[in-house]
Protein backbone atom coordinates (compact mmCIF):
# COMPACT_ATOMS: atom_id res chain seq x y z
CA UNK A 1 0.00 0.00 0.00
CA UNK A 2 1.26 3.59 -0.53
CA UNK A 3 0.30 6.69 0.83
CA UNK A 4 1.56 9.87 -1.17
CA UNK A 5 0.75 13.08 0.06
CA UNK A 6 -0.80 15.48 -2.49
CA UNK A 7 2.05 18.06 -4.15
CA UNK A 8 2.16 21.70 -4.76
CA UNK A 9 0.59 21.34 -8.31
CA UNK A 10 -2.52 19.60 -7.34
CA UNK A 11 -3.02 22.62 -4.48
CA UNK A 12 -2.42 25.73 -6.89
CA UNK A 13 -5.67 26.99 -6.64
CA UNK A 14 -5.57 27.46 -2.61
CA UNK A 15 -3.28 30.74 -3.18
CA UNK A 16 -0.67 29.55 -1.03
CA UNK A 17 2.88 30.58 -1.11
CA UNK A 18 4.98 27.06 -2.37
CA UNK A 19 8.96 27.95 -1.15
CA UNK A 20 9.16 25.09 -3.93
CA UNK A 21 8.51 27.50 -6.67
CA UNK A 22 11.70 29.58 -5.86
CA UNK A 23 14.09 29.69 -7.61
CA UNK A 24 17.83 31.10 -5.61
CA UNK A 25 18.95 31.78 -8.76
CA UNK A 26 16.18 34.50 -10.27
CA UNK A 27 16.59 36.21 -6.85
CA UNK A 28 12.64 35.85 -6.40
CA UNK A 29 12.00 37.90 -3.23
CA UNK A 30 9.13 38.01 -2.90
CA UNK A 31 7.20 39.70 0.41
CA UNK A 32 5.00 37.51 2.18
CA UNK A 33 2.23 39.29 2.74
CA UNK A 34 0.83 40.79 6.37
CA UNK A 35 0.97 38.05 9.44
CA UNK A 36 -2.27 36.98 9.97
CA UNK A 37 -3.44 37.05 14.25
CA UNK A 38 -1.70 33.44 14.79
CA UNK A 39 1.52 35.37 13.29
CA UNK A 40 4.55 36.71 15.11
CA UNK A 41 6.88 38.41 12.60
CA UNK A 42 10.12 40.15 12.57
CA UNK A 43 10.26 42.74 9.93
CA UNK A 44 13.58 43.71 7.81
CA UNK A 45 13.20 47.31 9.54
CA UNK A 46 15.22 44.94 12.20
CA UNK A 47 18.93 45.51 12.33
CA UNK A 48 20.91 42.77 11.06
CA UNK A 49 22.70 40.38 13.94
CA UNK A 50 25.76 40.11 11.77
CA UNK A 51 26.99 41.01 7.98
CA UNK A 52 25.40 38.35 5.06
CA UNK A 53 25.53 37.96 1.60
CA UNK A 54 22.78 40.27 0.51
CA UNK A 55 20.49 37.56 -0.73
CA UNK A 56 21.05 34.86 1.72
CA UNK A 57 20.15 37.22 4.74
CA UNK A 58 17.38 36.37 6.91
CA UNK A 59 14.89 38.60 5.46
CA UNK A 60 11.84 37.97 8.13
CA UNK A 61 10.67 35.21 10.63
CA UNK A 62 6.94 34.37 11.25
CA UNK A 63 5.98 32.07 14.51
CA UNK A 64 3.01 30.59 13.19
CA UNK A 65 0.13 28.90 15.57
CA UNK A 66 -2.60 26.14 14.31
CA UNK A 67 -4.55 23.53 15.52
CA UNK A 68 -6.88 21.42 12.59
CA UNK A 69 -5.99 17.98 14.38
CA UNK A 70 -4.24 19.19 17.44
CA UNK A 71 -2.63 22.38 18.02
CA UNK A 72 1.23 23.06 15.97
CA UNK A 73 4.04 25.69 16.32
CA UNK A 74 5.76 26.38 12.70
CA UNK A 75 8.66 28.55 12.33
CA UNK A 76 9.23 29.74 8.97
CA UNK A 77 12.05 31.98 8.02
CA UNK A 78 12.29 33.88 4.18
CA UNK A 79 15.74 34.94 3.32
CA UNK A 80 16.00 38.32 0.62
CA UNK A 81 16.26 36.05 -2.22
CA UNK A 82 12.68 34.53 -0.80
CA UNK A 83 13.59 31.29 -0.39
CA UNK A 84 11.49 30.06 2.59
CA UNK A 85 12.17 27.18 5.27
CA UNK A 86 10.21 25.64 8.10
CA UNK A 87 10.58 24.44 11.29
CA UNK A 88 8.44 22.71 13.65
CA UNK A 89 8.52 24.13 17.11
CA UNK A 90 5.57 22.06 18.94
CA UNK A 91 5.80 20.79 22.14
CA UNK A 92 2.60 19.19 23.20
CA UNK A 93 1.07 20.58 26.28
CA UNK A 94 3.34 23.66 26.42
CA UNK A 95 2.92 24.80 23.01
CA UNK A 96 2.61 28.76 23.65
CA UNK A 97 6.24 28.79 25.60
CA UNK A 98 8.01 28.18 22.83
CA UNK A 99 6.16 30.16 20.65
CA UNK A 100 7.10 32.75 23.67
CA UNK A 101 10.70 32.11 23.14
CA UNK A 102 10.87 32.16 19.64
CA UNK A 103 8.95 35.80 18.84
CA UNK A 104 9.97 37.41 21.91
CA UNK A 105 13.68 36.47 22.50
CA UNK A 106 15.03 34.53 19.15
CA UNK A 107 13.44 36.20 15.60
CA UNK A 108 14.66 39.38 16.52
CA UNK A 109 18.35 37.79 16.53
CA UNK A 110 17.70 35.71 13.12
CA UNK A 111 17.26 38.93 10.39
CA UNK A 112 20.29 40.01 8.98
CA UNK A 113 22.20 36.99 9.60
CA UNK A 114 23.27 34.46 6.51
CA UNK A 115 20.63 31.90 6.68
CA UNK A 116 23.93 29.44 5.08
CA UNK A 117 25.54 29.47 8.52
CA UNK A 118 23.76 26.79 10.15
CA UNK A 119 26.40 25.56 12.86
CA UNK A 120 27.22 28.74 13.59
CA UNK A 121 23.53 29.77 14.53
CA UNK A 122 22.94 26.89 16.14
CA UNK A 123 25.75 27.53 18.55
CA UNK A 124 25.07 31.08 18.93
CA UNK A 125 21.57 30.03 19.78
CA UNK A 126 23.04 27.68 22.01
CA UNK A 127 25.20 29.53 23.83
CA UNK A 128 24.99 32.81 23.78
CA UNK A 129 21.47 32.51 25.89
CA UNK A 130 23.66 32.02 28.96
CA UNK A 131 20.76 29.36 29.88
CA UNK A 132 21.16 26.11 28.21
CA UNK A 133 18.96 22.92 27.23
CA UNK A 134 15.40 21.96 28.44
CA UNK A 135 12.44 21.14 26.11
CA UNK A 136 11.44 24.96 25.28
CA UNK A 137 14.96 25.89 24.60
CA UNK A 138 16.11 23.14 22.60
CA UNK A 139 12.51 23.33 20.25
CA UNK A 140 13.15 26.90 19.22
CA UNK A 141 16.25 25.81 18.35
CA UNK A 142 15.20 23.28 16.92
CA UNK A 143 13.13 25.35 14.68
CA UNK A 144 15.70 27.05 13.49
CA UNK A 145 18.04 24.59 12.37
CA UNK A 146 15.58 22.59 10.27
CA UNK A 147 14.31 25.79 8.90
CA UNK A 148 17.68 26.51 8.04
CA UNK A 149 18.86 23.26 6.59
CA UNK A 150 15.71 22.92 4.49
CA UNK A 151 16.42 26.81 2.99
CA UNK A 152 19.98 25.59 2.32
CA UNK A 153 18.69 22.52 0.25
CA UNK A 154 16.32 24.40 -1.63
CA UNK A 155 19.34 26.30 -2.76
CA UNK A 156 20.81 23.79 -3.72
CA UNK A 157 17.85 22.06 -5.61
CA UNK A 158 18.35 19.18 -3.83
CA UNK A 159 16.05 17.06 -1.12
CA UNK A 160 17.63 17.65 2.06
CA UNK A 161 18.86 14.13 2.57
CA UNK A 162 21.44 14.71 -0.17
CA UNK A 163 22.93 17.25 1.84
CA UNK A 164 23.29 14.42 4.82
CA UNK A 165 25.51 12.60 2.91
CA UNK A 166 22.84 10.86 0.30
CA UNK A 167 20.83 7.86 1.20
CA UNK A 168 21.83 5.39 2.84
CA UNK A 169 19.21 2.85 2.41
CA UNK A 170 16.04 2.36 0.15
CA UNK A 171 13.59 3.01 2.23
CA UNK A 172 13.09 3.71 5.99
CA UNK A 173 11.28 1.13 8.01
CA UNK A 174 7.90 2.41 10.13
CA UNK A 175 6.12 0.96 13.10
CA UNK A 176 2.40 1.56 13.53
CA UNK A 177 0.60 1.66 16.85
CA UNK A 178 -1.82 -0.89 17.77
CA UNK A 179 -3.98 -1.37 20.83
CA UNK A 180 -7.06 -2.88 22.55
CA UNK A 181 -9.51 -2.70 25.62
CA UNK A 182 -8.62 -6.62 25.26
CA UNK A 183 -7.22 -9.69 22.66
CA UNK A 184 -10.12 -9.77 20.31
CA UNK A 185 -10.28 -5.52 19.72
CA UNK A 186 -5.87 -5.77 20.18
CA UNK A 187 -5.70 -8.81 17.23
CA UNK A 188 -8.16 -6.25 15.28
CA UNK A 189 -6.13 -3.53 15.58
CA UNK A 190 -2.73 -5.20 14.59
CA UNK A 191 -4.52 -7.11 11.49
CA UNK A 192 -5.84 -3.18 10.72
CA UNK A 193 -2.26 -2.10 10.89
CA UNK A 194 -0.97 -4.62 8.36
CA UNK A 195 -3.53 -4.18 6.31
CA UNK A 196 -2.07 -0.63 5.81
CA UNK A 197 1.14 -1.90 5.14
CA UNK A 198 3.13 -2.04 8.82
CA UNK A 199 5.54 -4.39 8.95
CA UNK A 200 6.21 -3.30 12.82
CA UNK A 201 3.61 -2.46 15.33
CA UNK A 202 3.58 -1.42 19.00
CA UNK A 203 1.10 -3.03 21.20
CA UNK A 204 -0.44 -1.45 23.75
CA UNK A 205 -3.38 -2.63 26.17
CA UNK A 206 -6.08 -1.97 28.84
CA UNK A 207 -5.11 -3.42 32.23
CA UNK A 208 -7.82 -5.09 34.33
CA UNK A 209 -8.60 -2.83 37.59
CA UNK A 210 -7.34 0.73 35.61
CA UNK A 211 -9.66 2.35 33.74
CA UNK A 212 -7.43 4.51 31.05
CA UNK A 213 -4.11 3.78 30.09
CA UNK A 214 -1.86 5.64 28.02
CA UNK A 215 -1.74 4.46 24.42
CA UNK A 216 -5.48 2.60 24.22
CA UNK A 217 -7.55 4.08 20.97
CA UNK A 218 -10.82 2.86 21.82
CA UNK A 219 -11.20 3.86 25.49
CA UNK A 220 -13.27 6.69 26.58
CA UNK A 221 -11.74 10.37 25.54
CA UNK A 222 -13.12 13.76 24.98
CA UNK A 223 -10.29 14.32 22.02
CA UNK A 224 -11.45 11.37 19.66
CA UNK A 225 -8.75 8.44 18.85
CA UNK A 226 -7.11 8.24 22.27
CA UNK A 227 -4.01 6.99 20.26
CA UNK A 228 -4.16 9.71 17.87
CA UNK A 229 -4.10 12.47 20.31
CA UNK A 230 -3.90 12.11 24.02
CA UNK A 231 -3.63 15.82 24.55
CA UNK A 232 -7.02 16.39 25.58
CA UNK A 233 -9.16 20.22 24.62
CA UNK A 234 -9.68 21.18 28.02
CA UNK A 235 -9.03 23.51 30.61
CA UNK A 236 -7.95 21.45 32.59
CA UNK A 237 -5.31 18.01 32.41
CA UNK A 238 -7.65 14.72 32.88
CA UNK A 239 -6.70 12.19 35.46
CA UNK A 240 -6.05 8.73 35.09
CA UNK A 241 -5.51 5.86 37.13
CA UNK A 242 -2.66 3.80 37.59
CA UNK A 243 -1.25 0.44 39.26
CA UNK A 244 1.95 -1.05 38.28
CA UNK A 245 1.63 -4.28 40.18
CA UNK A 246 -1.51 -4.98 38.04
CA UNK A 247 0.38 -4.25 34.65
CA UNK A 248 3.24 -6.18 35.43
CA UNK A 249 1.23 -9.46 35.99
CA UNK A 250 -0.98 -8.35 33.25
CA UNK A 251 1.58 -7.28 29.96
CA UNK A 252 3.48 -10.33 29.77
CA UNK A 253 0.31 -12.39 29.53
CA UNK A 254 -0.75 -9.93 26.07
CA UNK A 255 2.51 -10.75 24.18
CA UNK A 256 2.22 -14.38 24.86
CA UNK A 257 -1.24 -14.25 23.21
CA UNK A 258 -0.25 -12.02 20.69
CA UNK A 259 2.79 -14.48 19.87
CA UNK A 260 0.71 -17.47 19.87
CA UNK A 261 -1.61 -15.56 17.37
CA UNK A 262 0.40 -13.99 14.73
CA UNK A 263 3.64 -15.94 14.95
CA UNK A 264 7.48 -15.26 15.74
CA UNK A 265 8.26 -13.05 12.95
CA UNK A 266 6.51 -10.01 13.45
CA UNK A 267 8.21 -7.12 15.16
CA UNK A 268 6.18 -5.89 18.33
CA UNK A 269 7.12 -2.99 20.59
CA UNK A 270 5.66 -1.79 23.71
CA UNK A 271 6.22 1.58 25.65
CA UNK A 272 5.98 1.29 29.58
CA UNK A 273 5.88 4.98 29.46
CA UNK A 274 7.79 6.21 32.88
CA UNK A 275 5.88 4.41 34.64
CA UNK A 276 8.02 1.54 36.68
CA UNK A 277 10.82 1.97 39.11
CA UNK A 278 14.52 0.50 37.94
CA UNK A 279 13.50 -3.30 39.48
CA UNK A 280 10.22 -3.58 38.26
CA UNK A 281 11.52 -2.06 34.97
CA UNK A 282 14.25 -5.03 34.81
CA UNK A 283 11.42 -7.84 36.03
CA UNK A 284 9.17 -6.70 32.99
CA UNK A 285 12.25 -6.45 30.70
CA UNK A 286 12.87 -10.12 32.07
CA UNK A 287 9.02 -11.52 31.76
CA UNK A 288 9.03 -10.13 28.41
CA UNK A 289 12.25 -12.21 27.26
CA UNK A 290 10.02 -15.41 25.71
CA UNK A 291 8.47 -13.20 23.25
CA UNK A 292 11.28 -11.19 21.55
CA UNK A 293 10.44 -7.82 21.71
CA UNK A 294 12.10 -4.97 18.72
CA UNK A 295 12.48 -2.95 22.15
CA UNK A 296 10.75 -2.01 25.95
CA UNK A 297 10.45 1.60 25.44
CA UNK A 298 10.74 3.98 28.55
CA UNK A 299 10.69 1.34 31.25
CA UNK A 300 11.83 3.86 33.64
CA UNK A 301 12.65 7.46 34.59
CA UNK A 302 15.74 8.11 32.62
CA UNK A 303 16.90 11.36 34.00
CA UNK A 304 18.40 9.18 36.59
CA UNK A 305 20.76 7.92 33.68
CA UNK A 306 21.98 5.41 35.80
CA UNK A 307 19.39 3.24 36.82
CA UNK A 308 19.14 1.35 33.76
CA UNK A 309 22.41 -0.41 34.72
CA UNK A 310 20.19 -2.36 37.26
CA UNK A 311 17.69 -2.62 34.55
CA UNK A 312 20.54 -4.16 31.88
CA UNK A 313 21.73 -6.39 34.23
CA UNK A 314 18.83 -8.52 34.37
CA UNK A 315 17.65 -8.47 31.59
CA UNK A 316 18.65 -8.72 27.53
CA UNK A 317 15.38 -7.26 26.29
CA UNK A 318 16.12 -4.23 23.89
CA UNK A 319 15.91 -0.72 25.44
CA UNK A 320 14.85 2.31 23.83
CA UNK A 321 14.92 5.66 25.52
CA UNK A 322 15.03 9.46 25.06
CA UNK A 323 11.86 11.02 24.01
CA UNK A 324 11.79 13.37 26.78
CA UNK A 325 15.64 13.78 26.49
CA UNK A 326 16.52 17.44 24.72
CA UNK A 327 20.53 17.03 24.52
CA UNK A 328 23.85 14.72 24.06
CA UNK A 329 24.12 15.28 28.17
CA UNK A 330 21.36 13.58 28.68
CA UNK A 331 22.24 10.57 27.03
CA UNK A 332 25.89 10.58 28.10
CA UNK A 333 26.17 7.83 30.40
CA UNK A 334 23.54 5.53 28.95
CA UNK A 335 25.26 5.34 25.17
CA UNK A 336 28.89 5.26 26.80
CA UNK A 337 27.90 2.10 28.91
CA UNK A 338 25.46 0.61 26.40
CA UNK A 339 22.72 0.71 28.50
CA UNK A 340 19.97 1.30 25.72
CA UNK A 341 19.96 -0.32 22.23
CA UNK A 342 17.61 3.07 20.48
CA UNK A 343 17.91 6.83 20.93
CA UNK A 344 13.69 7.87 20.89
CA UNK A 345 14.82 11.40 20.75
CA UNK A 346 12.91 13.71 18.48
CA UNK A 347 14.26 16.23 16.33
CA UNK A 348 11.79 18.56 17.37
CA UNK A 349 12.85 18.54 20.39
CA UNK A 350 16.33 17.73 20.50
CA UNK A 351 17.89 21.24 19.01
CA UNK A 352 17.35 19.95 15.75
CA UNK A 353 18.84 17.94 12.55
CA UNK A 354 22.18 19.40 13.55
CA UNK A 355 21.80 17.78 17.18
CA UNK A 356 20.67 15.02 16.49
CA UNK A 357 22.64 13.98 13.73
CA UNK A 358 25.58 14.75 16.29
CA UNK A 359 24.28 12.27 19.10
CA UNK A 360 23.43 9.31 16.48
CA UNK A 361 26.82 10.03 14.96
CA UNK A 362 28.01 9.36 18.99
CA UNK A 363 25.47 6.38 19.50
CA UNK A 364 27.19 4.66 16.50
CA UNK A 365 30.08 4.08 18.27
CA UNK A 366 28.55 1.93 20.48
CA UNK A 367 26.19 -0.14 18.33
CA UNK A 368 23.16 1.67 19.65
CA UNK A 369 20.40 2.71 16.53
CA UNK A 370 17.85 5.79 15.89
CA UNK A 371 14.35 5.53 16.45
CA UNK A 372 13.28 8.66 16.28
CA UNK A 373 10.09 9.83 17.84
CA UNK A 374 7.53 10.36 15.62
CA UNK A 375 3.57 10.56 17.26
CA UNK A 376 0.98 13.18 15.69
CA UNK A 377 2.26 16.35 17.78
CA UNK A 378 5.72 16.23 16.15
CA UNK A 379 4.12 18.33 13.06
CA UNK A 380 4.28 17.26 9.34
CA UNK A 381 7.64 19.32 9.13
CA UNK A 382 9.48 17.86 11.81
CA UNK A 383 8.48 13.85 10.77
CA UNK A 384 9.78 15.26 7.29
CA UNK A 385 13.16 16.31 8.96
CA UNK A 386 13.32 12.78 11.11
CA UNK A 387 12.78 11.28 7.57
CA UNK A 388 15.38 12.87 6.24
CA UNK A 389 17.76 12.20 8.71
CA UNK A 390 16.61 8.19 8.91
CA UNK A 391 17.64 7.92 4.77
CA UNK A 392 20.83 9.39 5.86
CA UNK A 393 22.48 7.96 9.04
CA UNK A 394 23.97 4.44 8.92
CA UNK A 395 22.79 3.23 12.18
CA UNK A 396 18.90 3.51 11.73
CA UNK A 397 16.75 1.05 13.60
CA UNK A 398 13.15 1.89 13.28
CA UNK A 399 10.83 5.12 12.85
CA UNK A 400 7.79 5.94 14.54
CA UNK A 401 4.90 7.16 12.52
CA UNK A 402 1.30 8.11 13.29
CA UNK A 403 -0.52 9.37 10.11
CA UNK A 404 -1.89 12.65 10.73
CA UNK A 405 -5.07 13.85 10.33
CA UNK A 406 -6.98 14.91 7.07
CA UNK A 407 -6.93 19.17 8.21
CA UNK A 408 -3.44 18.31 9.41
CA UNK A 409 -2.13 17.22 6.21
CA UNK A 410 -4.63 20.27 4.26
CA UNK A 411 -2.58 22.73 6.27
CA UNK A 412 0.97 21.00 6.28
CA UNK A 413 0.94 19.85 2.30
CA UNK A 414 3.36 16.91 2.48
CA UNK A 415 5.90 15.00 -0.38
CA UNK A 416 6.61 11.85 1.93
CA UNK A 417 5.18 8.34 0.95
CA UNK A 418 4.57 5.23 2.67
CA UNK A 419 4.77 2.02 0.86
CA UNK A 420 4.64 -1.42 2.28
CA UNK A 421 5.95 -0.62 5.92
CA UNK A 422 8.43 1.92 4.42
CA UNK A 423 8.74 5.36 4.58
CA UNK A 424 10.63 7.56 2.04
CA UNK A 425 11.01 11.87 2.22
CA UNK A 426 10.45 12.07 -1.62
CA UNK A 427 12.69 14.16 -3.95
CA UNK A 428 11.32 17.72 -3.44
CA UNK A 429 14.06 20.60 -3.12
CA UNK A 430 14.73 20.84 1.13
CA UNK A 431 11.90 19.26 3.51
CA UNK A 432 9.14 18.93 1.20
CA UNK A 433 6.28 20.07 2.94
CA UNK A 434 5.06 23.31 2.62
CA UNK A 435 2.66 25.11 4.68
CA UNK A 436 -0.79 26.34 3.45
CA UNK A 437 -1.67 29.91 5.26
CA UNK A 438 -5.50 30.59 3.95
CA UNK A 439 -5.98 26.84 5.74
CA UNK A 440 -3.97 27.48 8.43
CA UNK A 441 -6.05 30.60 9.93
CA UNK A 442 -8.94 28.74 10.17
CA UNK A 443 -7.81 26.92 12.73
CA UNK A 444 -7.07 28.78 15.84
CA UNK A 445 -4.84 28.05 18.82
CA UNK A 446 -6.99 25.52 21.66
CA UNK A 447 -5.60 25.02 24.96
CA UNK A 448 -4.80 21.71 25.70
CA UNK A 449 -3.02 19.00 28.39
CA UNK A 450 -1.54 15.43 28.59
CA UNK A 451 -3.03 13.98 31.19
CA UNK A 452 -1.52 12.91 34.26
CA UNK A 453 -1.80 9.46 36.68
CA UNK A 454 -2.36 8.86 39.88
CA UNK A 455 -2.62 5.72 42.20
CA UNK A 456 -4.58 4.67 44.08
CA UNK A 457 -3.81 6.49 47.22
CA UNK A 458 -3.86 9.88 45.44
CA UNK A 459 0.06 10.46 44.67
CA UNK A 460 0.60 11.93 41.53
CA UNK A 461 2.60 9.31 39.71
CA UNK A 462 3.85 9.09 35.96
CA UNK A 463 1.87 9.17 33.30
Amino acid sequence: MTTQHPTSTEHASTGAADPRDVDARDVDARDPGPASATTSTASRTAPPARTARPGSAIRSAEVLVTSPDRNFVTLRITTEDGVVGLGDATLNGRELSVVSYLRDHVVPLLVGRDAHRIEDTWQFLYRSAYWRRGPVTMAAIAAVDVALWDIKARYARMPLYQLLGGASRNGIMAYGHASGRDLPELFDSIRRHQDLGFRSIRVQTSVPGIDAVYGVAAQPSSGGRYDYEPAQRAPLPAEEDWDTRAYLRHIPAVFEAVRNEFGPELPLLHDGHHRMTPIQAARLGKDLEPYDLFWLEDCTPAENQEALRLVRQHTTTPLAIGEVFNTVWDYQTVIREQLIDYVRSAVTHTGGISALRRILDFAAQYQIKSGIHGPTDISPVGMAAALHLDLAIHNFGIQEYMQHGARTDEVFRQSFTFTDGFLHPGEQNGLGVVYDDEVADRFEYQPAYLPFNRLKDGTVHDW
